[in-house]
């Protein structure tokens, strides 16, 4: 994608530093996951129409459509709708005033309604941790560090009803109470002071990455490893690991918040 274009007639050094201002105001007006799926999503429209030999900056509504047709086999709806919006993102920060992906073409629109009502919008969830998972789960860390890590890890996601990103991309940070468990082996806090004190992090990110010598990385860890740390836990733990992934987490507290009277809804 290329960034926006600013321009006036006649610039003064002030105005210089203003567009300059404004160009990197502009650029972070989306969070770097977002500028990253638009830049991703557009190339794939770029090789689509260079191997059918259309033109793409600017596109027509028609090979638009046609794009969009030829990646329903293998996207689901809201994957395309996004690529979509990258499209339009990719125009606009190119100075094209008129969106080829825009829903008010006539063949744009249609061709995603019929989408739509072929493959559906519905997206697959991730499959939810119950009470009895995570006291499983926990059970079966090892006394390491990346033992520790991951046991909070669990522990504060799961009391806390996080997901693995996308409710602070503007990373202004919440306040978020983590209650104090009935027992010690399953409190959140315990175990998360328990990872703090043996990791001596005083600051900065909490959970981070633990190498296979024992070496803390200096950095928070990436989003897509949340997921990845808790298939690897739950295999410790004899439960399947493929239905799992970051959002697990939370759409177990929920449900354990929803479904009251459950048996596995028990407080840790």
């Amino acid at each position: 994608m290329h960034p926006p274009t600013l321009s006036l007639a006649a610039r003064s050094p002030d105005l210089e530093d203003l567009i300059e201002k404004a160009r990197a105001y502009i650029h972070a007006a989306k969070s770097p996951a977002t500028l990253r799926a638009y830049r991703t999503d557009f190339e794939d429209f770029t090789r689509f129409c260079e191997v059918h030999n259309l033109p793409y900056l600017p596109a027509t509504p028609t090979t638009v459509a046609l794009y969009i047709a030829d990646r329903a086999g293998s996207l689901r709806s809201a994957t395309i709708t996004r690529r979509l919006t990258s499209i339009t993102k990719a125009h606009q920060a190119a100075g094209f005033a008129e969106s080829p992906s825009s829903s008010h073409h006539f063949v744009v629109s249609e061709t995603l309604k019929g989408i739509r009502r072929t493959i559906g919008t519905a997206q697959a969830g991730k499959a939810p941790l119950l009470t009895s998972d995570i006291r499983r789960i926990v059970a079966c860390c090892p006394e390491t560090l990346s033992g520790l890590r991951d046991r909070a890890l669990v522990l504060v996601g799961y009391a806390g009803a996080f997901r693995r990103s996308k409710t602070d991309q503007e990373a202004a940070g919440r306040k978020v109470g983590i209650p104090i468990g009935k027992e010690e082996k399953t409190c959140p806090v315990q175990a998360l002071r328990c990872w703090l004190a043996a990791s001596g992090i005083s600051s900065g990110a909490v959970l981070r990455g633990v190498n296979r010598v024992g070496k803390i990385s200096r950095r928070g860890l990436h989003k897509d490893c949340v997921g990845w740390i808790l298939k690897r836990a739950a295999s410790r733990a004899g439960l399947k690991p493929e239905p799992l992934g970051g959002h697990s987490l939370r759409a177990g507290c929920v449900r354990r918040r929803h479904v009251p009277w459950r048996s596995d809804n028990s407080n840790l």
